[in-house]
C-alpha cells in the first residue's frame, strides 16, 4: 500500500515451483519473493497457475519441485493446518462458510472459546462482534449465513481468515462479490494489515484495484511467472499484454448492430412485490438489447432476477413478447425460453463431480426446446464438443469433471449449457466473478453476438465500468426499489453511485 514505512525485508520465498496433476503440469516454474508491509499482487489469466500457486502456499498441495523459504529457512507445509501454524492466512474466491450455521458459528468454527468443556456462547458472540466492528463490517454475529448474500458472505470469508494470528494473508478474488462501498471496506482492512506489518498476497483480475493497492505485481502465464514489477514500473495495458501475450487495444467489444426497440417487448415486468426482497419493479426488456442493473449491497438486483426464473412466487406481472407467464418453478422459466447464469456458479450453475459434457447437455437433455429430448449420446456429445469450440473453453476431454477446470473455463461451461436451448432471454448475474481478462473478453464478445442476433439480455454485475460499457440502458436499485432508468450513452460512474446510495447527484 502507498505510504507505508520501506519494506521490512522478504518474508517468503518461492524458487522455481512446480506441479502437475498426472499429465497435465498446473505449474511448470514460478518464482517470487514477498516482502513484509506490502501487498504483493500475483496476475494472470484463468489456467495460469496461479490457484495451484495459492493451494501450495496453503498446505493444500506440495510441490512437485522447488522450493519455498519462510525467513530464509526451507518451507515444507504437510497440510492448510500446518500453514495456519506457520502463520499464513487465506481467504479464498470459493466460499468456504457453512450456509447452515451463524455468522459467529463460521468465525469459530475451527477454534470457539470454552469454559471448561463447553463452548462459551457469549464470549464467542462478544469476540465475534469485535471483531467485525474492528474490521468495519455491519453484519450481526447470530445472522445465519443463508440469509446474506454473496457481498455479505465475502466479508464474513475475510472476517473468518483473519480470526486467527497471521503473518501472510493470501485473498484470492476478494472483491469478485463486492460492489464500490464494499470493497472500500477491504482496501481499508488491507491498509491496517499493512500498516501492521504483514504481508499480503492479492489475487485480482481487476486492474484498476491491482494498480490502487499493489505494491509489486508477479505476472504469471502458462504455469509460469513471466516478471515481476513494482507498480510505478508499469501500466494497466503493459499488464495485459504480459498476462495475454499479446496486446489488447480494447477491454469491450463494440455493438455491431443499431438497438431496434420494438413492441411488444421480449420481457415486461410490471408491479412484482416480494415481501421483505423488493417493492414496485417496473421495467421492459427488448429484442437485442442489454439492460444492466446496478445497485448496492442488499438492493435486490439478485433477488429480482431470482424471481425471474420462478425461484419465488410474486405479485405483479411477468409478460414475454406480450403474454402473461405463471413462473411457479425455474422449470416455468426454462419451458418460455429463459436462462439464468447465477452469481454463484459452484452451487447453483454447474454439478462439479460430473463430465462437462454432462454440464453442458443437462439443460438441453431436460427443456425439450430443441422440439425432442437429446438422449442420444452421440448428439450429447457432438452438441458438447461444438459448444466447447465455439467458447474457447480450454479442457484436457468431455469427460474432465467440471470442477477440475479454472474459474473462467467453468463459467464458459455454465454459458454453453444455456446457449444450448437458444434463450430468448438470458439473465446474466455478475458474469464475469473472478474471470480474467481475456476470458472476460471473449465472455463479453459472447453477449454482444447473443444480443445482434435478437436475445433479450439482463446484466447485473458490481463493476461498474463493465455495466456501463455493456449496457444500452442502466436500471439502479436502492433499499429493495428501482429508483432510476439511466440511459447509458454520456453516462459518469459518479452519477450512477449518486443514484445508488440516495446522494446529491455531481
Amino acid at each position: 500500500m502507498h505510504g507505508v514505512p520501506a519494506p521490512q525485508g522478504i518474508v517468503l520465498q518461492a524458487r522455481a515451483l512446480a506441479k502437475s496433476f498426472g499429465k497435465v503440469q498446473a505449474l511448470k516454474s514460478v518464482s517470487f519473493s514477498l516482502r513484509a508491509g506490502t501487498v504483493h499482487t500475483l496476475l494472470g489469466e484463468n489456467g495460469a497457475g496461479k490457484s495451484t500457486l495459492l493451494k501450495i502456499l496453503a498446505g493444500v498441495h506440495r510441490p512437485d519441485g522447488g522450493q519455498l523459504l519462510l525467513d530464509g529457512a526451507a518451507l515444507r507445509l504437510d497440510g492448510p493446518g500446518d500453514a495456519r501454524r506457520h502463520g499464513i492466512a487465506i481467504v479464498h474466491q470459493e466460499l468456504s462458510l457453512a450456509a447452515n450455521l451463524s455468522v459467529v458459528d463460521n468465525l469459530f468454527a475451527a477454534h470457539p472459546p470454552r469454559r471448561g468443556l463447553c463452548i462459551d456462547e457469549w464470549a464467542m458472540h462478544r469476540a465475534g462482534a469485535a471483531l467485525l466492528a474492528k474490521l468495519g463490517i455491519a453484519i450481526g454475529t447470530a445472522t445465519p449465513v443463508a440469509r446474506l448474500s454473496m457481498a455479505q458472505r465475502q466479508l464474513v470469508e475475510i472476517a473468518k481468515a483473519l480470526n486467527r494470528p497471521s503473518r501472510i494473508v493470501i485473498m484470492d478474488e476478494p472483491t469478485s462479490s463486492l460492489s464500490d462501498n464494499e470493497a472500500r471496506i477491504l482496501f481499508n482492512i488491507i491498509a491496517r494489515l499493512v500498516a501492521e506489518g504483514r504481508a499480503v498476497i492479492y489475487v485480482s483480475h481487476r486492474l484498476e484495484e491491482v494498480m490502487r493497492i499493489s505494491d509489486e505485481i508477479t505476472v504469471m502465464r502458462d504455469g509460469s511467472s513471466v516478471c515481476t514489477l513494482a507498480r510505478q514500473q508499469t501500466c494497466a495495458e503493459d499488464l495485459i499484454a504480459l498476462m495475454v501475450g499479446r496486446e489488447m487495444k480494447h477491454l469491450y467489444p463494440p455493438r455491431t448492430v443499431a438497438l431496434r426497440r420494438g413492441s411488444p417487448a421480449a420481457l415486461e415486468v410490471r408491479g412484482l412485490n416480494l415481501a421483505g426482497r423488493f417493492q414496485d419493479i417496473d421495467f421492459a426488456v427488448h429484442a437485442g438489447e442489454i439492460v444492466g442493473f446496478f445497485g448496492l449491497v442488499g438492493a435486490g438486483r439478485s433477488d429480482v432476477m431470482d424471481a425471474l426464473f420462478g425461484r419465488y412466487r410474486c405479485q405483479g406481472q411477468v409478460l414475454m413478447h406480450g403474454k402473461a407467464l405463471r413462473l411457479r418453478s425455474p422449470a416455468d422459466a426454462i419451458a418460455h425460453g429463459m436462462a439464468f447464469v447465477t452469481e454463484n456458479r459452484k452451487e447453483q450453475g454447474l454439478v462439479l463431480g460430473h463430465s462437462v459434457q454432462h454440464n453442458i447437455a443437462m439443460v438441453h437433455v431436460h427443456s425439450g426446446r430443441s422440439g425432442a429430448l437429446l438422449t442420444d449420446p452421440a448428439a450429447e456429445q457432438a452438441l458438447a464438443r461444438n459448444s466447447v469450440a465455439r467458447l474457447n473453453i480450454r479442457i484436457a476431454g468431455l469427460w474432465q469433471p467440471v470442477g477440475e477446470l479454472s474459474g473462467g473455463n467453468q463459467q464458459k461451461v455454465v454459458f454453453a449449457k444455456w446457449l444450448a436451448m437458444r434463450p430468448r432471454l438470458l439473465v446474466l448475474d455478475e458474469p464475469t466473478r473472478g474471470i480474467d481478462v481475456g476470458a472476460r473478453f471473449e465472455i463479453y464478445a459472447l453477449i454482444r453476438e447473443l444480443a445482434a442476433a435478437g436475445t433479450a439480455v439482463i446484466l447485473v454485475s458490481s463493476d461498474l465500468p463493465e455495466v456501463l460499457a455493456m449496457s444500452d440502458r442502466l436500471l439502479v436499485m436502492r433499499g429493495k426499489r428501482l429508483v432510476s432508468h439511466l440511459e447509458t450513452h454520456g453516462l459518469r460512474q459518479e452519477t450512477v453511485m449518486a443514484h445508488a446510495t440516495g446522494a446529491r447527484l455531481p
